[in-house]
């Protein structure tokens, strides 16, 4: 597990950030006043007010406290610093969950270096429950208390659970890899965004495969299920930092079985 010299002021200002944004998002959620637009070119992609809130008031946290510090979020782009480190936002991670008023959405803040993420947060705040990783923790709190953050242990592909959030998984090459893993895993999920990395590093599932990701869809997974034990990169078995097509593992094992199966695809 990686360390920085700062670390106590790095995981304050992360949990202020997401204190922040479970109030502006939990401000907006299951209400009439949302606010939904059309962000995208090709297909749907919603942007709430929420969103634009929740970036907006983490931005001004990071201003206050760290305003050498660069910041690259989903909404606002991204502003260079002069420390070396960046914060990666995602005020609302699953945004089409959010709207529908499905409770599995999240809000995502990490802090990068030139190495990847040193500390990461995966946070749901209707739920209430906050994963974090990085910097020495691995932790799990939420409504029925507080606990280590531990991926599986090693099991067959035959017997694994397997989640990714669209059925299409990216172009029809991508959705094709994708489903010969499926169809070599025990069972396969939709649908959790963010969620679904949170319960690899609790534990509960084997594998989330994704592909078409941003830099700030997986910066702060990376943290936390690395610090839970378990693997991220990218269908190739390189860093996944940069987004793209990612494979996130409870463990070594089941992360080469099912790179494996992926590579097959020739991608």
């Amino acid at each position: 597990m990686r360390s920085h010299p700062d670390s106590e002021s790095l995981i304050a200002t992360a949990h202020a950030l997401a204190d922040a944004a479970r109030h502006a998002t939990l401000a907006h959620f299951r209400t009439a006043r949302l606010g939904v637009e059309d962000k995208g070119a090709a297909g749907f992609d919603p942007v709430t007010a929420a969103d634009r809130q929740a970036e907006a008031v983490m931005r001004e946290i990071l201003a206050e406290r760290r305003p050498e510090d660069g910041v690259l979020g989903e909404e606002m782009g991204t502003v260079a610093g002069q420390s070396g480190l960046t914060w990666v936002l995602d005020p609302i991670d699953g945004t089409r969950g959010f709207l529908s008023g499905t409770p599995t959405w999240g809000v995502l803040v990490a802090v990068s270096d030139a190495g990847g993420p040193l500390f990461g947060i995966i946070d749901q705040p209707y739920i209430g429950e906050r994963f974090e990783g990085g910097l020495g923790r691995a932790r799990l709190s939420g409504p029925r208390g507080a606990c280590a953050l531990r991926a599986r242990a090693p099991r067959p592909l035959s017997e694994a659970v397997l989640f990714t959030t669209f059925p299409e998984v990216g172009t029809p090459a991508e959705g094709a890899a994708f489903g010969a893993l499926s169809a070599r895993a025990r069972l396969t999920r939709y649908g959790l965004d963010c969620y679904a990395y949170a319960l690899v590093a609790l534990g509960q599932i084997d594998l989330v495969v994704e592909a078409g990701l941003h830099p700030y869809d997986i910066h702060a997974p990376i943290a936390v299920i690395e610090a839970a034990g378990g693997i991220v990169t990218d269908w190739q078995g390189g860093r996944a930092h940069r987004g793209g097509r990612v494979i996130a593992a409870a463990n070594a094992d089941i992360h080469a079985e099912a790179l494996e199966v992926l590579r097959a695809a020739h991608l």
